[in-house]
C-alpha cells in the first residue's frame, strides 16, 4: 500500500542519516582538532572498525526484525539476536587472537567482546523500537485507510439500495400520466433523471451541498405524489435561504424519507408524512414525522437501511458526534437526527 511505502521511505532515511553521520565522525573530528588535512588513514582505521555494526545493523533491518519483530515472535526474535551478534564478534575475536593483527573492534569502543555484543544488541533493539513505531503508525493510517473504504462502500450499498421498484412503479405512474396529463409525465421524466444521475454519480462524493441533496428529496417526493391520492399529506419545510457551503453526507436523509413512504403512507387510510430541516452554520436537524399504520408497526423500526445509516454516522461523525432519536407514538412515528455541518 501508499502508506507502507512512504512510511518505509521515511525509516529508511532516517538510517541513512544515522550512518551517514556516524560514518563522517572522523572527517568531523580532524576538522575540529585545525588538523590541515583529513587523516585517511586514521579515519579509514576507524571506518574499519565501524563495518562489523554496520553489517550486523543491516542483516537484522532487512532480515532478522522483519522476520520475528515485526512476525510478533519475540521468542524467537531474541534468540536469533543474541546467537547471530554473539557469532559475529566471537568470529572476529577469533581473528583478531589467533590471525590478524589489526584491530576488527567496534569503532565506539575496545574493550572485551562482551561489550561490542552489548552495544551491537543495544543498537538492534533501537532498531527494532524504531521499526515497531513506524509499524504501529502504519498500522495506525491503514485502519483509518479502510474505515474510509468501509465508509464508501456502505455508501454504495446504500444508494444500490434504494428500492429498486420506486423506480419501476414511478415509470408505471409516468406511463399512466401520459395519456392523461402529458405535461406532468414530462415533468415526471425529468424529475427521475435527475434522480438517477444524483444516485448514480453525485453520491459517490464523500460530502454533498445541503441543497443539492434538498433538491433530490424534493423530486422523490413529487415523484411519489403521483403515487397517491389527495388523502395522503405530504409536506416539506425548510429554510428558503440556506448557509452556503454547507455539506452533509449524500443519501443520508433519503433512508428516513423513503422508510416514511414506505411504512407510513397507504390510500386506503388518511396518513400524512411531514418532513422538517432547520440549519445553520454549526448543524442541521431533520424531523421526519409520518402516519403509523397498523399493519406496519412492527416493522417500521428494523431494516438493513436503518443499520446502514447508523454504521455511517457512526463512521463519519463518531458516536458521540450526532444524535439520531427515534421516538414512537400510537398513531406517529417521528424521526430526528442533529448531525453537525460539513463545508463543500
Amino acid at each position: 500500500m501508499k502508506i507502507g511505502k512512504k512510511h518505509a521511505l521515511g525509516e529508511n532515511l532516517l538510517y541513512l542519516l544515522v550512518w551517514t553521520a556516524i560514518v563522517l565522525v572522523p572527517v568531523l573530528n580532524s576538522q575540529m582538532l585545525s588538523e590541515l588535512h583529513v587523516n585517511l588513514e586514521e579515519a579509514w582505521i576507524v571506518w574499519r572498525q565501524i563495518i562489523p555494526y554496520m553489517v550486523i545493523f543491516l542483516i537484522h533491518n532487512s532480515l532478522i526484525a522483519p522476520r520475528y519483530l515485526l512476525t510478533k515472535r519475540y521468542a524467537m526474535y531474541l534468540l536469533t539476536n543474541i546467537l547471530f551478534v554473539t557469532v559475529v564478534f566471537a568470529i572476529i575475536d577469533f581473528y583478531q587472537m589467533n590471525i590478524g593483527h589489526v584491530s576488527l573492534y567496534g569503532s565506539f569502543t575496545n574493550h572485551e567482546v562482551y561489550w561490542n555484543i552489548l552495544f551491537a544488541l543495544f543498537m538492534n533493539g533501537t532498531n527494532g523500537g524504531i521499526k515497531l513505531l513506524y509499524q504501529s503508525l502504519i498500522d495506525e493510517q491503514q485502519m483509518l485507510q479502510l474505515k474510509e473504504e468501509n465508509l464508501r462502500a456502505e455508501m454504495l450499498s446504500l444508494k444500490y439500495q434504494m428500492n429498486p421498484h420506486f423506480f419501476m412503479n414511478t415509470l408505471n405512474n409516468i406511463h399512466a400520466l401520459i395519456d392523461i396529463d402529458s405535461e406532468a409525465a414530462k415533468s415526471a421524466v425529468i424529475d427521475l433523471s435527475k434522480m438517477m444521475r444524483y444516485v448514480l454519480y453525485d453520491s459517490e462524493r464523500e460530502t454533498i451541498s445541503l441543497a443539492a441533496d434538498l433538491q433530490f428529496l424534493k423530486n422523490y417526493i413529487e415523484l411519489m405524489r403521483i403515487r397517491y391520492t389527495n388523502d395522503v399529506e405530504i409536506t416539506i419545510d425548510y429554510p428558503h435561504e440556506l448557509p452556503e457551503r454547507i455539506a452533509i453526507p449524500p443519501l443520508l436523509l433519503i433512508v428516513f424519507v423513503e422508510n416514511a413512504f414506505k411504512h407510513g403512507v397507504s390510500n386506503n387510510h388518511h396518513s400524512f408524512i411531514h418532513i422538517s430541516l432547520f440549519c445553520d452554520k454549526q448543524q442541521l436537524t431533520a424531523i421526519i414525522s409520518n402516519s403509523r399504520l397498523p399493519q406496519t408497526a412492527s416493522h417500521h423500526t428494523g431494516g438493513i437501511g436503518l443499520e446502514n445509516v447508523r454504521k455511517r454516522l457512526d463512521l463519519t461523525y463518531g458516536r458521540e458526534g450526532y444524535s439520531l432519536d427515534i421516538a414512537e407514538e400510537e398513531s406517529r412515528y417521528t424521526v430526528k437526527l442533529v448531525i453537525p455541518t460539513l463545508h463543500a
